[in-house]
């Protein structure tokens, strides 16, 4: 059975773990592998502390954890929109979304994404947006199941001398009626 509740600061190393592990599986032959072999769980989560403990912190994040073990198995991270995407009206972002490898596949990451959509429509955002690497076809391919599709945002980020383009992709969400 699977917990998705709200994060908290006992659950940031597994959530860095989490993480580290998500992008050495999921960039493998993306990001320079240099890159990806300079992260620790150690340094990620002594960075996820302080942006934790900030109270100007902007974002919401949610685990998913297996309720009979009590290990965290996914995260996500999200909020308002850090650029303003025209003609969309108040838009949230989904920042991070990593679920452990070996449990990927088991609907972990659509359970996070639906709640993290939820969370998003109940602060009145009208759409979501994330960014994707160009060439990360999986995550593509799960995002545009979830009813994300490319708007056509493009950013280029720099890993260890090495150009990759992410793609931004955004949907609609479904506003609550309210009686």
């Amino acid at each position: 059975m699977l917990l998705v509740r709200e994060m908290g600061e006992a659950d940031i190393e597994a959530v860095s773990a989490v993480r580290v592990e998500g992008w050495r599986s999921a960039y493998a032959g993306l990001v320079p592998q240099m890159y990806v072999d300079a992260m620790t769980v150690g340094r990620d989560a002594a960075a996820r502390r302080k942006r934790f403990a900030d109270p100007h912190r902007r974002s919401a994040d949610l685990v998913a954890a297996d309720a009979d073990a009590g290990r965290v198995v996914g995260w996500v991270s999200f909020g308002p929109c850090r650029a303003p995407v025209a003609g969309a009206g108040p838009v949230g972002e989904v920042f991070a979304l990593y679920v452990r490898p070996d449990s990927t596949g088991q609907g972990i990451g659509r359970a996070l994404l639906d709640e993290a959509h939820r969370c998003l429509e109940d602060l009145h955002f009208r759409a979501s947006t994330l960014w994707v690497l160009r060439g990360n076809e999986g995550a593509r391919r799960f995002y545009e199941g979830m009813g994300y599709r490319a708007d056509g945002g493009v950013q280029d980020d720099d890993y260890d001398g090495v150009t990759l383009t992410e793609l931004r992709y955004r949907r609609t969400l479904h506003q609550r009626r309210t009686r």
